[in-house]
């Protein structure tokens, strides 16, 4: 097996714990989570979420999750040339943490008024 496939198991198995922790720590169904405001009717959203990570592992997961916001940003603007973190559909962020360090999956689908020009 190659170096990238121990990585990639190696990965996944380090979230299968971390994923049934946040199971765990989730209130009760009972009340739901706030929810994020709908995209405005003179938005149009586009077909397929689009995913940003960031390079690499970060020592901060506030910092991974901002590395991740911004590299879908980077990819949102070429769909959308307005596009914003706060006006999509869809919106999930996923952490996988490797001993101190974490790496973060900004996934949405961008919305926006202002289709950007092709290049």
């Amino acid at each position: 097996m190659s170096k990238i496939a121990w990585a990639v198991l190696g990965l996944a198995l380090m979230m299968a714990p971390n994923l049934s922790q946040a199971e765990e720590s989730k209130p009760p169904a009972s009340s739901p989570p706030p929810a994020q405001g709908a995209p405005s009717s003179e938005l149009s959203c586009h077909d397929k979420a689009l995913t940003g990570s960031g390079p690499g592992f970060k020592s901060s997961q506030d910092e991974s999750e901002e590395a991740a916001i911004k590299d879908w940003l980077d990819k949102a603007h070429a769909v959308y040339s307005d596009a914003d973190w706060k006006k999509t559909k869809e919106p999930k962020m996923e952490c996988v943490k490797q001993g101190l360090y974490s790496k973060c999956f900004a996934t949405a689908i961008p919305c926006g008024t202002t289709k950007a020009s092709a290049p």
